[in-house]
């Protein structure tokens, strides 16, 4: 079952969620029981099938999850389709390959719950064979421009991460392809969030994978992502000398400075 929420509605109507985790969804059948059963009470699944040709939205539907079709493809498309449909307080988002265990957001949950951070990033930790070398070296280089950019000890820009979905959507975040994960974090950045990393297990994926993966999706990414960059350096030469927030941001373990 796809977790299971705390408690009945005010209403009587169906249990609310605490915490809607959004998994952008491309084929990703042979995964899915593996991730929809790691959820932990309290976190409902918003599946966004992106295409998907096998059956995935069906079967995440049979599993309990809720199901949005985004025909649109890209990463950003079901990833912004997912946070639309989400209506807990909290939301999450999690790859759906099974690399990552769902169940990791809790305690990401803890900090924004007790105001210790405003978006929890995951510092993946990979097994033997999770993650190919091209596409962790590009990690290391976009973490260490990052840091540069925004003085946040930023050590990965992983999937795995949490916030509050009112926040989210004031971000007005507008990219639909592999650059949204990014965006999200320098518009948090500019808006003065307190960012904050902790370490996630980080295991081989279950089945194909279709972006990061493969050499061709991962110059894909870069080249979305490095439109996000140029618009914020952008942004930081025209505002230089003002600072981008009143609040400093949290250490990458969480702590309030």
């Amino acid at each position: 079952m796809a977790g299971l929420p705390n408690g009945p509605a005010d209403d009587g109507g169906p249990p609310a969620a605490l915490v809607d985790v959004v998994l952008p969804c491309l084929n990703e059948r042979s995964a899915l029981p593996k991730v929809l059963g790691a959820l932990p009470p309290g976190y409902r699944a918003i599946v966004v099938d992106n295409g998907s040709t096998d059956g995935s939205g069906a079967l995440a539907a049979s599993l309990g999850a809720t199901v949005v079709d985004e025909p649109r493809r890209g990463f950003g498309a079901a990833a912004h389709a997912g946070l639309l449909a989400a209506t807990a307080e909290f939301v999450g988002f999690c790859d759906c390959d099974g690399s990552l265990d769902p169940a990791q957001l809790a305690p990401m949950l803890e900090l924004v719950r007790t105001a210790r951070a405003d978006l929890v990033l995951g510092a993946r930790r990979p097994a033997r064979g999770a993650w190919p070398i091209h596409a962790r070296l590009a990690n290391m280089v976009l973490s260490r421009q990052l840091r540069r950019l925004t003085g946040i000890p930023l050590t990965d820009l992983g999937p795995l991460r949490l916030a509050r979905r009112s926040a989210l959507l004031g971000l007005d975040l507008k990219d639909r392809r592999s650059g949204y994960p990014l965006e999200m974090f320098l518009k948090a950045h500019r808006d003065g969030w307190r960012v904050a990393e902790v370490p996630v297990d980080y295991a081989p994926r279950l089945g194909k994978s279709k972006v990061t993966g493969t050499l061709r999706g991962t110059v894909t990414a870069l080249k979305d992502m490095g439109t996000q960059l140029a618009a914020a350096s952008q942004r930081t030469q025209a505002t230089k000398g003002d600072g981008p927030a009143d609040r400093a941001p949290a250490d990458p373990h969480g702590a309030t400075p």
